[in-house]
């Protein structure tokens, strides 16, 4: 996947790569592979403990039907007949040591099995969780772009449902199934030392087995993988209904949505019966094949006994092989369903994988250390959608300590300046440069810590508050923690709560109101001390005493630092020191607020809400 139309298109985009043959399922575990291997390497004692536990109970199955063998031979000659051989000098001993050590062979696989089981399963779930965190980590680091082209239910179920069943598969079918896999192997072996002709008959069955496995598997890959899809537009549809109960109840939309989920569920549910179906076709061509395999060897077997080219107890011997080495094939058959979804996620775990964000540290970056504070934009361009450019060339200097508005119609470019200066999107063309250097040539760490944001909508996180102030310094002090909130006029509020600092917000801090959400991400802005602060639509929403509250912190939080206010309000943009207003992408006018704004008759209409963005934008983010 290549990076720019891995960004641009999401996961999306990958969705459309379908394998034709076994060898792209190869394919598959070999994109997969680099994203293991240095899981997999921590772990190798583990694998190899469970490699010579599964070999020596691949060992004990062979064992196991020859005390039989013993057991049949000599009860047969006891009865008078030839065809066993001479009757052993002590038979009640051969059958008591039979039975001794047909129970030792079968304990210690029973051993073997379960230290096998364990190393792999410990071994297997190590390896995945890490993979999981690994993807989590990377979808923290995926480029906007990337994010507005996707779906965060979609994400979530890779990320959870699809790892999962990574991890359960490798556990419940693909372990067991290499290990049948030796044990047949071995079985092979030893019957084609009892008799070449019956060993034949058994192997002649393997080729049919394959053909139509594999014919069968590519159709129920392709169909786990629609499977999976529609999983993801489904909890993609229940995340943004769910996550807008309030709008969905406001508006009676409670129909509308089911109605949508009822489709989507109706898809998914006809995705996954059409892969059983195909599941339990293959599950039971193979028992008829099994069948079928089974009598021509015993009818060719029991007249091998007839003729004396075999005894009875080697019959037994080889019948019990025979049922022990067509396991792995109805293993396969039985698990080729789940073994195929599984390739599917693993094919969605890689495609996030292998996105790569378009916002990265250049190899020659470097941390800026305690930045003063001056911005610069020189030339400018941006755009979301290639030709559409956003921002046309815009020149902005902006001094140390210098409060800024940045006003404008919506699609003005306001938002997109934000992105820029916090690098959370670079220009097109152009720079924007901080104390003079060029913020890409800067770390991506060092950039975002020197730019505090304080948005329109305070997003927290479900944790305390003194986790949600101290997100970004984790090893604060109770001291800078009560310092932040005081600059944020938060501590008065926190120490009423319940459980002060320490009490438990909701998710995205539904359990405060408004104005205190607010506060607490000001105080979020102060702990991180940063020289350059950034306010976009800060007050937007908030009622006329709790503006006055905020209003207030803003002031004790952008005090002696570089402050960009994005507004649409004009009496906060006459509180600045300079406004700029911006048309088109352009800075059309710079300067005081007086002169600026004068009685604001000259700016366009402006809605009381915050900067919907340019259209072309809204228009790539719904694509």
């Amino acid at each position: 996947m290549a990076d720019t139309r891995a960004g641009a298109g999401g996961v999306g985009a990958a969705n459309r790569y379908k394998p034709r043959s076994m060898r792209d399922a190869g394919r598959s575990f070999r994109r997969f592979w680099p994203h293991l291997r240095h899981h997999v390497r921590p772990e190798r004692r583990l694998f190899v403990l469970g490699s010579l536990a599964m070999l020596a109970e691949v060992g004990m199955r062979l064992l196991e039907p020859w005390p039989l063998k013993y057991v049949v031979d000599g009860i047969v000659a006891a009865t008078g007949s030839t065809a066993a051989g001479p009757v052993p000098a002590n038979l009640p001993a051969v059958i008591l040591l039979a039975a001794g050590s047909l129970l030792v062979i079968v304990l210690l696989r029973a051993a073997a099995a379960y230290a096998s089981t364990v190393c792999f399963s410990l071994a297997g779930n190590r390896v995945l969780t890490g993979v999981r965190a690994d993807v989590f980590e990377h979808l923290q680091r995926l480029s906007l772009r990337f994010h507005d082209g996707s779906t965060t239910g979609d994400l979530v179920t890779r990320l959870t449902s699809d790892v999962t069943r990574l991890k359960e598969v490798s556990v419940t079918a693909m372990l067991p199934m290499i290990g049948n896999v030796v044990t047949l192997v071995g079985m092979v072996v030893v019957v084609a030392v009892l008799d070449p002709l019956l060993a034949l008959v058994m192997v002649v069955v393997l080729p049919v087995f394959l053909l139509t496995s594999s014919r069968l598997s590519r159709r129920i890959r392709h169909v786990s993988r629609d499977q999976r899809k529609a999983e993801g537009q489904l909890a993609s549809l229940a995340t943004e209904t769910l996550g807008a109960v309030k709008v969905v109840q406001a508006y009676a939309l409670e129909d509308r949505m089911g109605g949508r989920f009822e489709r989507s569920n109706s898809s998914s549910l006809r995705e996954g019966v059409r892969a059983k179906r195909l599941s339990a076709g293959l599950e039971r061509s193979t028992d008829v094949l099994v069948g079928v395999a089974t009598a021509v060897v015993l009818f060719v077997g029991a007249q091998r006994v007839l003729d004396g080219a075999l005894t009875p107890g080697e019959l037994t011997v080889f019948l019990t092989y025979l049922k022990a080495a067509f396991k792995p094939m109805r293993d396969i058959a039985k698990y080729t369903g789940r073994i195929a979804q599984a390739g599917a996620s693993g094919e969605r775990v890689v495609e996030v994988l292998e996105s790569r964000p378009e916002v990265t540290d250049a190899s020659w970056a470097r941390p800026i250390g305690r930045a003063r504070g001056d911005v610069r934009f020189e030339g400018v361009w941006f755009s979301y959608v290639p030709g559409h450019p956003v921002l046309r060339g815009l020149d902005l200097t902006v001094r140390p300590g210098e409060r800024v508005a940045v006003v404008g119609a919506s699609g003005a470019g306001k938002s997109s300046l934000v992105s820029l200066i916090s690098r959370l999107r670079d220009p097109d063309e152009g720079a924007v440069r901080l104390d003079g250097h060029d913020l890409r040539n800067l770390t991506l760490e060092s950039v975002r810590r020197s730019v505090a944001v304080v948005l329109q909508e305070s997003v927290l996180f479900h944790g305390t508050v003194r986790e949600n102030i101290t997100a970004a310094v984790p090893d604060a002090t109770d001291a800078q923690v009560e310092r932040a909130a005081r600059v944020a006029g938060a501590h008065d509020f926190v120490t009423a709560l319940p459980d002060g600092y320490d009490t438990v917000v909701g998710e995205r801090g539904g359990t405060l109101s408004g104005g205190q959400r607010q506060r607490v991400a000001i105080a979020r802005a102060a702990m991180l001390d940063a020289p350059v602060v950034v306010l976009d639509e800060a007050l937007t929403g908030l009622d006329e005493q709790t503006e006055h509250e905020v209003v207030d912190a803003l002031g004790r939080l952008t005090r002696g630092r570089t402050t960009f206010v994005i507004t649409h309000d004009l009496d906060a943009a006459r509180g600045c020191e300079r406004v700029v207003r911006l048309d088109g992408g352009r800075v059309v006018a710079s300067g005081p607020p007086e002169v600026v704004l004068g009685d604001g008759a000259d700016l366009p209409p402006v809605p009381l809400v915050g900067d919907a963005g340019d259209p072309k934008e809204v228009a790539s983010r719904g694509a």
